[in-house]
């Protein structure tokens, strides 16, 4: 009896070793939720003078799941704010926007994109000035890239103004992202970002090249 019970005491535990590897297998080669839908989730990128004033209008847009102000375009490693105004990194101020395209299209972001610069400026973007705060589209893939090209193609078409578009549309290369006090800037100092969009004349010339918002 001793020996019977120690070879069905055995099998079982077989059976249940050989039930933890297989499980733990599965779980090892599944990915979580949360990781495939990180997985259907689409970056772009955008440089639109000034980072803080870009934020807001991608924010409030269904389907963006988060902005990240930064600068991209240049050689030198990993720059800091201050040495991309003060010039020579080749860096421009852009914001990375990540995205569900199933909610949203990279076409309506393209679209938001032309209604918030001034794609006709080639000096910079409204008060600001110099290379850092020049506009460009940064595109992630071939198909980006192809929308975006056609998109300027259209603007320049039957764009408001019948003036050269200055926008270019560049290959994404590294991204970094500016220093935390830059990130969701309208939201941490709304008073500060209100007066500073308002000095700098963003708003009238915007409603110069577009009309008057609808929202």
């Amino acid at each position: 009896m001793r020996t019977s019970s120690g070879k069905i005491a055995s099998f079982v535990a077989g059976l249940l070793a050989a039930a933890f590897f297989m499980t733990a297998a599965v779980l090892a080669q599944a990915p979580s939720s949360e990781a495939e839908k990180s997985a259907k989730l689409v970056v772009a990128t955008f440089a639109g003078g000034c980072f803080w004033c870009m934020e807001p209008p991608y924010d409030a847009l269904d389907g963006v799941v988060s902005t990240t102000s930064g600068f991209m375009g240049g050689t030198t490693p990993n720059p800091t704010y201050q040495q991309v105004t003060a010039g020579g990194t080749g860096h421009i101020e852009v914001v990375q926007v990540l995205y569900d395209p199933t909610k949203v299209t990279y076409e309506k972001l393209l679209d938001v994109y032309w209604r918030n610069v001034d794609p006709y400026d080639a000096g910079g973007q409204f008060c600001d000035r110099g290379e850092s705060y020049t506009t460009a589209i940064f595109t992630h893939t071939p198909e980006q890239k192809k929308l975006a090209e056609a998109s300027k193609a259209a603007l320049a078409v039957s764009g408001p103004f019948k003036q050269p578009i200055a926008t270019v549309v560049r290959d994404a290369g590294p991204f970094t992202p500016a220093e935390d006090y830059h990130q969701n800037y309208y939201v941490k100092n709304p008073l500060r970002y209100k007066y500073y969009r308002y000095r700098c004349g963003r708003d009238d010339r915007l409603e110069a090249i577009w009309g008057k918002p609808t929202q």
